[in-house]
This record gives structure tokens, sequence and C-alpha cells, in this order.
């Protein structure tokens, strides 16, 4: 399996070797950190150069604009060839926890799909009560390859994400009680869509909800992942490697 997803940081977790041992030890084949802002980017490209299993992501989501981080896409662009980048992100838009300037989230996020376009790189997008105005900027835009982090939106914007060719990331939360929306998009995509991750530290699913997250808890989503479409695990795992694989350049 692969978590494209996580935030494997310093300031999460004191054992990162230790994770990263066991990620090998369950069937983890690769990880890909995501960064969210300068800092945590350089941090994602230096650990992909440490670990022969990491790979890294590298980009500004919009709390760049409102807590006086550095925005400068030439910076950013630094980093694409100092490591093994694998991908710009993750990038996008948030009007939950940013409603102002939404114009700007825009720009940042335009801009940053033209640097992964001049790269030939895929684009890995937080979406967060935006999720209109990011179909429209994918369509408008048509970046070559992309993926939908964390997806939690209905069925119908899964299906129109899938017909631009944009892949859909499953985490934690579809292991949740109360997540029918994330389930019912899981049971009617097709499984050549669907990639995994953790998003760790966050989201942890179930049974270790409200406990810090890991990457080789990947393997809890693709148990159910194989449970609502009632087939054996072992085909979750090869069908979403696969379509890691042809989203990222390994």
């Amino acid at each position: 399996m692969i978590d494209i997803h996580c935030h494997l940081e310093n300031k999460y977790y004191n054992n990162i070797e230790e994770i990263i041992e066991k990620c090998k030890k369950n069937n983890i084949e690769k990880i890909i950190v995501s960064g969210y802002d300068l800092e945590s980017s350089i941090e994602a490209v230096e650990l992909s150069n440490t670990y022969d299993n990491v790979y890294a992501t590298i980009g500004y989501l919009p709390e760049v604009i409102y807590e006086n981080k550095i925005d400068d896409i030439k910076e950013l662009e630094k980093l694409v060839k100092l490591g093994k980048v694998v991908g710009i992100g993750e990038i996008g838009l948030d009007y939950h926890w940013y409603q102002e300037n939404k114009e700007k989230q825009k720009e940042l996020f335009v801009k940053q799909i033209l640097l992964a376009q001049k790269y030939n790189l895929p684009i890995v997008i937080h979406c967060r009560e935006a999720i209109t105005d990011c179909y429209e900027i994918l369509k408008e835009y048509k970046p070559k390859k992309c993926v939908m982090h964390c997806f939690s939106g209905s069925l119908e914007m899964a299906q129109k994400f899938i017909d631009l060719g944009v892949y859909i990331s499953i985490g934690g939360i579809s292991t949740f009680k109360n997540a029918k929306k994330i389930v019912e998009v899981i049971k009617n995509i097709p499984l050549e869509y669907i990639v995994l991750e953790t998003d760790s530290p966050y989201l942890t699913p179930e049974p270790h909800r409200g406990k810090i997250n890991y990457p080789y808890y990947v393997s809890y989503v693709a148990d159910k992942i194989a449970n609502i479409k009632g087939v054996e695990k072992q085909v979750v795992e090869d069908i979403t490697t696969a379509n890691s694989y042809k989203l990222f350049d390994f």
C-alpha cells in the first residue's frame, strides 16, 4: 500500500525513523509527506532525501496568505529539484477557516497549478467548503494529473471530478460511524480512481479515533474500502497502489 498524503513532521512525532520502519514491516511501500507552507515543504523534501521510501509534495495552503508566511512561488519552485518531489500540494481553497479574500486564494491556487504544469507534476488538492470553485478552476486549467485529498464531498461532485480525470483520495473519515456521504462515494465510484491516505497525524481511523494517526494506519482505510466494495483487501491494495503509480512518478 501507499499512503499518498501525511504530515510526518518533527513537531508531531519524535520517532520518525521508528514510524518509517514500522511502515515497511506493515506492507506500506511508500509514504508521501505533504507540505502546506514553505517550512513544511522544506521539511518534506529533507525527509525524502533521508529515507528511501519517503517522497515529498510541496505547496502553499491559503493559510500562508493570512498568517504572514512566505507565499512566493519562486521560493517554492527552488525546492522542486532538491529532493524526491513528486507533486505540488497540498494546495487549494479553504472557505471554512478563511472566508475573506477568496480571490487571493484562487490566485495562489492557480499559480501553483501553473507551477505543476511547468514541471509536469500532479497536484494534491485541499478543498474545504469551496468545492464548486475548486471544480471550476480545474475545469478551466485542466491539470494533467491531480487528486482530491481527503475527499468529503458528494457522490455527484466525485463523479464530476472523475470525469475530469481526477483521483479521489480516501482517508480515515471513511471509518467513522457518521461517514454516510463518503461511504456512498466509495460504494459507487470505480476503484480505479481511488487512492489511500492517512493525513497523519490527523483524522485517525477507527479503532484508534481520538489518538494520533500514523501512516501505517492506512491499512484500516483499505479494510473499510474492501468491506464497502465487497472485495478482498488484496484487491484494494493492488488497485490503489497501481493508481498511485499512475498519479505520481516515483
